[in-house]
């Protein structure tokens, strides 16, 4: 098959590397020049944030991607020589007012956990703040890097022969009976292809409409800090109220992040930088002698409960969609690809599609 991939984020350049790789031609399209919406700006930790306050559709793909990255990880450094820095640092989350849920998720789902007095979380990592009383420690859990990750993958779909073209953003599609025949960006190209994906991130909805479609998907932007450090004083990723920090092996360290309902604005604010930068020296009291070096936002594509949408359009013969990762779109990235290849493919899907079902 020729397919068509519209978007070139994680999500499309896995489902494109995944398809090439079975044999079929593939063409990706780009309104930008590279990969630098979401999939750029998150932080890259592999696992949901409090994983056990998500629905099981969400775990389920998190599982079968957490199994993936660190053979996806080997596959990109063999194929392009580009390391994604997949670092399993292990996650500790502060002050969890729910920690009996997350005992009885990981029980669910075989996850390693543990429970951390004071004492222990001192012991973990000593240069927290004092007032930490209890934690939850997810010792597996991962963390990579992300603009490497992108880089990778971009360099592996040019391998498998995928075309890329940038500054290709979508504006017409040519159809007949419920079959996808053409589409046309707005430097006025047009592509046929026998199969089309939207990967269109936190603007499928907009996009879907032209299809006259009401998919519920929205941006939703988030803001981030980032810190560079002499040496790296942190060992794990850290949670405390929702905000998070990352190390990097280098000695950067990510700060994040907001979560605002302001359209597709993605203007950074002051208020934000105070906001992260306050909870930031919260958690780590040292980062007080420190100023951010950089500040940047995204916007996430936000679905109701966070459950992604993969599968086919309904009454569309020939147009699939996978999209609504939330902010969770690295984290399912592997296993979201893969379900959306099995059901194009026609093969045994690992898990029950059924729940990412479009309507």
């Amino acid at each position: 098959m020729h397919i068509v991939v519209i978007g070139a984020g994680v999500i499309g350049l896995l489902t494109a590397f995944k398809l090439a790789k079975a044999g079929h031609q593939v063409t990706i399209l780009e309104k930008n020049n590279q990969s630098t919406e979401s999939s750029w700006a998150g932080g890259g930790i592999v696992s949901p944030m409090y994983p056990w306050r998500y629905a099981p559709a969400v775990t389920a793909l998190a599982q079968l991607a957490q199994a993936e990255y660190p053979l996806l990880a080997q596959e990109l450094l063999q194929l392009t020589g580009i390391n994604i820095e997949l670092n399993q640092c292990g996650m500790l989350m502060l002050n969890t007012d729910d920690k009996r849920d997350a005992l009885v998720w990981a029980e669910q789902y075989q996850q390693q956990i543990a429970y951390l007095s004071q004492t222990q979380i001192r012991q973990l990592s000593p240069l927290l703040a004092t007032a930490f009383v209890d934690g939850v420690w997810l010792p597996q859990v991962a963390n990579v890097r992300n603009p490497r990750l992108l880089q990778a993958l971009g360099q592996a779909v040019s391998l498998y022969g995928v075309r890329y073209v940038g500054d290709a953003e979508v504006c017409a599609w040519q159809h007949t009976q419920g079959q996808l025949l053409t589409v046309e960006t707005k430097q006025g190209q047009r592509y046929e292809a026998d199969n089309f994906v939207m990967t269109t991130g936190a603007w499928t909805g907009r996009v879907a409409q032209g299809l006259g479609l009401n998919v519920p998907i929205k941006p939703m932007k988030g803001q981030m800090l980032l810190y560079k450090l002499p040496q790296q004083l942190l060992a794990q990723i850290v949670l405390y109220q929702g905000h998070y920090l990352i190390p990097r092996q280098d000695g950067h360290l990510l700060c994040g992040s907001t979560l605002e309902d302001t359209g597709f604005d993605k203007y950074t604010t002051s208020e934000a930088l105070q906001l992260l930068s306050q909870s930031a020296q919260h958690i780590l009291p040292l980062l007080a002698n420190y100023q951010p070096i950089k500040q940047w936002a995204g916007l996430r594509p936000a679905s109701p409960n966070g459950i992604p949408f993969i599968g086919r359009l309904p009454e569309w013969s020939n147009v699939w969609l996978n999209a609504g990762q939330f902010r969770n779109g690295l984290v399912l990235a592997p296993a979201s690809a893969q379900l959306l290849v099995d059901l194009m493919l026609e093969q045994s899907p690992s898990i029950n599609p059924q729940p990412y079902q479009i309507f």
